[in-house]
């Protein structure tokens, strides 16, 4: 079966060097998710949404510390920012905001705007890898996987701008989970527990990254751990156990 009209690749071993690079699912840190072996780091907060109307306006996590009088740094995490692991769901804190990033999922603006600047930094942005978690209820697809710690990913293969296309049938939304391109100048992986990206890549990418307008974005450390209780600035979130 196809994912976006693209069979799924048959051939994996492009992907065998992500698979051997990366650290155990288990270490729940940045290089559990992109492999090690960047010269830097940054991570890609998904911003909530305001409703405006029939529009939404994308609000950043810095705006919402600050409306909840907490601290916005590269390890803040969303339960922490706003005071509660019920935030990750369908509770909202209007007028601050109305809707939780999203989970496990890049927004096709942010993954638009995200594959622009990475567009620049490979010399292959015609031909990408794209990988879509196995285990979603939403896609069902033939073909072998790729094994990486924790996870199982279909793979398809296609110009970098494919990063913001929907990879589930509608209504489902669905972008893909990691990418790279064929030159593995860069790596981006969106795991589905989590409500950041995280990408690797050169020094003068990252740096990129971070002057992109239209993204809210960190410089991180592969050791940085990925979970809800991260966060060691902002107290925990109240109905943490």
């Amino acid at each position: 079966m196809a994912l976006t009209g693209r069979l799924v690749e048959t051939d994996l071993s492009a992907g065998a060097w992500v698979a051997t690079a990366l650290r155990p699912a288990e270490e729940h840190v940045v290089g559990s998710l992109v492999p090690p072996v960047f010269p830097a780091y940054a991570r890609v907060f998904h911003p909530a949404a305001r409703y405006a109307g029939l529009e939404d306006v994308d609000v950043s996590w810095t705006e919402v510390a600050a409306g909840n009088r907490t601290v916005a740094h590269p390890a803040m995490e969303w339960g922490s920012i706003t005071g509660a692991l019920e935030y990750f769901e369908e509770a909202d804190q209007s007028p601050l905001w109305d809707g939780a990033p999203a989970r496990g999922h890049l927004p096709e603006g942010v993954a638009a705007r995200l594959a622009a600047v990475l567009a620049r930094h490979t010399a292959t942005p015609g031909d990408c890898w794209f990988g879509v978690w196995a285990g979603s209820p939403a896609i069902t697809a033939d073909g072998p996987t790729l094994a990486l710690p924790g996870r199982e990913h279909w793979l398809v293969r296609g110009p970098v701008d494919l990063a913001s296309a929907n990879l589930a049938p509608e209504p489902h939304e669905q972008s893909a989970n990691l990418w790279w391109p064929a030159d593995r100048a860069w790596y981006v992986a969106t795991d589905i527990d989590l409500v950041t990206t995280y990408v690797g890549g050169s020094v003068a990418c990252i740096e990129d990254l971070l002057d992109a307008p239209g993204l809210e974005v960190a410089r991180v450390e592969p050791g940085q751990r990925t979970t809800w209780d991260a966060d060691t600035v902002n107290p925990p979130p109240f109905d943490a156990d």
